[in-house]
């Protein structure tokens, strides 16, 4: 049986990325595995923005991940934006012992947390403050649907490499999904056969000729097993964006310039995206909206936040090139 959720969020306490972040659980309605959170993080430097600071980012990380990005707060905090980011439920910090970890049935269970998230951002700065919500990923995916279903919640979307579509284009999409759908009416929960090569943590892991450290246990090499539940509420996803939307605010979908999808490392990988088709992606992106900028910068892995300093500081000078046309516009 469901508890309904009880609407209580926990102290701000400190972070593990530092003194300069703070963590506040949300207590969520319970579903089948039991009780269920999520973690609200948000920076707060020794300068902080100005309490009620006018305008406010709130990240939601991908699949297989959590928020662990600090220079992504700190260029927020350079635009003079306050800055927030979600781990969603079964993730990184809300991850609990007796749950699959990042398990959903339905992307639209994530409404739930998103929206809690924007309540406490109006509470630290009021509704009238400009928020830009940013997805990486699958958190790009989630991003798209729940703007779908809450317009005029935020002021733009900000979307990185994100899945908006199965790589192989839709037509393997519309001959998996039968397979997937019986599949998660059977046995949702039974780990499918995947093969995680690691190649995309050999570009971005600091033990492996990358930049980057996080916890490995939150962010585990091979990757959490997908499961058939989840895939179908992925695929229900991408069907979605395929038909179309219309969505009616500022959009940026940034994504590297090619994709290197292969069963064997080559050191170009360090140069692409290895994870998604970005040619399939930036072709689906035009469908969100009739104000979308597509930006492909050469270079890039599959988070364009995590590439070489020099991508991703040109990333960095083309984002806040878009925010004075059109995000805070």
């Amino acid at each position: 049986m469901h508890r309904p959720a009880p609407h209580v969020n926990g102290p701000w306490a400190p972070d593990v990325l530092g003194p300069d972040f703070q963590q506040r659980t949300l207590h969520l309605a319970d579903d089948d595995e039991g009780e269920v959170v999520a973690t609200l993080v948000r920076h707060r430097p020794p300068e902080p923005e100005p309490t009620r600071a006018a305008r406010v980012v709130l990240y939601v990380h991908g699949w297989n991940d959590y928020f662990f990005q600090r220079h992504l707060a700190e260029y927020w905090h350079s635009q003079g934006a306050a800055f927030y980011a979600l781990d969603l439920r079964k993730y990184g910090r809300s991850l609990r012992g007796h749950q699959t970890p990042n398990y959903v049935e339905d992307l639209a269970v994530y409404d739930e947390e998103i929206g809690r998230a924007l309540d406490l951002v109006d509470a630290d700065h009021g509704r009238h403050a400009r928020v830009m919500l940013m997805g990486h990923s699958t958190g790009g995916l989630v991003c798209v649907l729940w703007q779908q279903r809450n317009p005029g919640r935020v002021a733009g979307l900000v979307l990185t490499t994100p899945w908006l579509e199965l790589t192989g284009s839709s037509v393997m999409r519309t001959l998996s999904t039968p397979l997937v759908q019986q599949l998660a009416r059977m046995q949702p929960r039974s780990p499918l056969l995947t093969i995680d090569p690691g190649f995309y943590t050999r570009t971005i892991h600091a033990g492996h000729g990358g930049e980057w450290t996080y916890d490995e246990a939150w962010r585990p090499t091979p990757y959490f097993p997908i499961r058939p539940g989840w895939l179908q509420a992925v695929l229900n996803g991408h069907a979605a964006v395929a038909r179309g939307m219309d969505l009616r605010l500022p959009i940026l979908m940034a994504a590297s310039t090619r994709s290197v999808i292969l069963p064997r490392w080559r050191e170009d990988m360090r140069e692409a995206d290895t994870v998604l088709d970005v040619e399939l992606l930036a072709r689906r992106a035009v469908l969100l909206g009739p104000l979308v900028t597509v930006l492909r910068v050469p270079g890039a892995l599959h988070d364009v936040t995590l590439s070489p300093a020099p991508v991703r500081e040109r990333f960095f000078a083309e984002l806040t090139r878009w925010l004075s046309a059109y995000g805070w516009a």
